[in-house]
């Protein structure tokens, strides 16, 4: 009876929701195997003669309008479920008084909150799960094409993560709903903890899920030219070798040291290459200025950057932080753990909250 009712309350918005993601399958359906076609036809014979250039621009800008449209819709899904799905699930019964008629119906009010939970809780990670899929589907041949899966956005908008997202908002407005017990600050409240927590998690949690790795690389591999820190003396800057088992690996750092562990200063580098140091120097804006400058050395400097490298090689090397790309689905699947054992805990914590602060 109580699994009736819930549905019942929550099947209007699940159908429209439902079928305007048959609408969007639709048409990923009908233009993404032209996609695959187009990769398999002009980007995977390219590789035999090097230019990829134009055809991988072709193909990268094919469908462009609803590229931008599926990446919007999948920065945004999560936090509208749980925006409209979590928010009001308590929240709009508290308000409206709703809630009296179900308790005296033999209904205990562990029950009532478990049932609409346990529903649309299914729900919204059915509906985030065939999203997802969609999309990650659609996007294949284009993500093949240059772009790195572990990149901050695309991270989140492919795989399993946005379930575990999906559920954590839903979590975390039904909580606040029955925190606030008032529909529209607490869709409000949903929305700023849900950019909130995505955002802490991304920058400052993300990257300690597991524990990176490190490789030494020479200075001839990996210097890619010279910058300036805050109008600071210019030093060089290293990057990412070409390397095979580096592709589409998430580089922390790449960081040039000396045998003990050192950093290369720019002093040490003054020192030892004063003729390049001094025609950075010429390209520097004036110290304090705050800004930051990655100078290409031209084809004349060329040389002198050359043996510069050489010079400092005998002492420096540089040090490579990242997580390898055989690493995405670990990261994935931890992510979505994280964000789905949260909501589980959220919810867990709902339940006892209406068991002993709600009469």
């Amino acid at each position: 009876m109580m699994t009736w009712l819930a549905w019942r309350q929550f099947r209007t918005s699940a159908v429209v929701t439902f079928a305007a993601l048959v609408v969007l399958a639709v048409a990923l359906a009908v233009t993404g195997p032209e996609l695959v076609h187009l990769y398999d036809t002009t980007v995977k014979p390219c590789s035999s003669n090097g230019d990829c250039n134009g055809v991988t621009t072709a193909l990268g800008n094919k469908y462009n309008v609803l590229q931008q449209l599926l990446t919007i819709i999948m920065q945004v899904a999560p936090a509208l479920l749980g925006i409209f799905w979590g928010a009001p699930l308590v929240a709009r019964e508290l308000e409206t008084g709703t809630f009296r008629l179900a308790w005296t119906q033999s209904v205990t009010r562990t029950r009532w909150l478990v049932t609409k939970l346990a529903l649309t809780g299914l729900v919204t990670a059915a509906l985030a799960g065939l999203l997802s899929l969609a999309v990650t589907w659609w996007y294949a041949p284009l993500d093949k094409i240059g772009a790195n899966r572990f990149d901050g956005s695309l991270f989140g908008e492919r795989a399993i993560t946005p379930i575990g997202y999906a559920l954590f908002a839903f979590a975390v407005g039904a909580l606040l709903g029955l925190l606030i017990r008032r529909t529209l600050p607490a869709m409000a409240a949903t929305l700023i903890v849900f950019i909130a927590v995505r955002l802490i998690f991304s920058q400052l949690i993300r990257q300690h899920l597991v524990t990176p790795l490190h490789a030494t690389f020479t200075l001839p591999a990996t210097v890619n030219g010279f910058a300036s820190f805050n109008g600071g003396p210019a030093n060089l800057t290293a990057g990412s070798p070409n390397d095979a088992s580096l592709q589409n690996a998430w580089i922390y750092s790449a960081r040039i040291v000396d045998a003990s562990g050192h950093a290369l200063t720019s002093q040490a580098t003054a020192n030892a290459c004063p003729q390049l140091a001094n025609g950075i120097q010429a390209h520097l804006p004036p110290a304090g200025s705050h800004r930051d400058i990655h100078i290409a050395p031209s084809p004349a400097a060329g040389q002198v950057l050359q043996q510069c490298i050489t010079k400092l090689s005998s002492g420096y090397h540089t040090i490579l932080t990242y997580q390898p790309a055989n690493r995405y689905w670990t990261f994935q699947s931890l992510e979505t753990a994280v964000f789905t054992a949260v909501a589980i805990a959220l919810a867990a914590f709902s339940l006892w909250y209406l068991r002993n602060h709600l009469s």
